[in-house]
């Protein structure tokens, strides 16, 4: 095992990049409010960790790597997001029906 594959095992970034707190946000994200919309402040509760640092950390590499997706009403789990954790989307979410919630944003 190379260096910089003991160091990412180690740190658990799995092949895309996705590290222990990327994959904790998407995993609440679909587990628990069936794929979004889902407010920031209401996530960062869900996953145990500070609105601030889910902002400026998380979310930029997530809409980056086209696995999340902000809106108005709150964050969404793109297709994407779905497959990389193994997970089947339903046939149609919550925001597909319109179904939205009035969460924080």
């Amino acid at each position: 095992m190379s260096a910089v594959n003991g160091a990412l095992e180690l740190y658990d970034v799995d092949p895309i990049g996705l590290d222990r707190l990327d994959r904790a946000v998407l995993d609440a994200i679909i587990s628990r409010f069936d794929g979004g919309p889902v407010g920031l402040g209401t996530l960062a509760v869900s996953v145990g960790e500070e609105a601030d640092t889910i902002e400026a950390v998380v979310e930029p590499f997530l809409v980056r790597v086209g696995m999340l997706t902000r809106t108005p009403r709150g964050r969404v789990a793109t297709r994407r997001a779905w497959e990389h954790l193994g997970v089947r989307p339903p046939a149609q979410s919550r925001a597909a029906q319109g179904m939205l919630f009035d969460d924080d944003i």
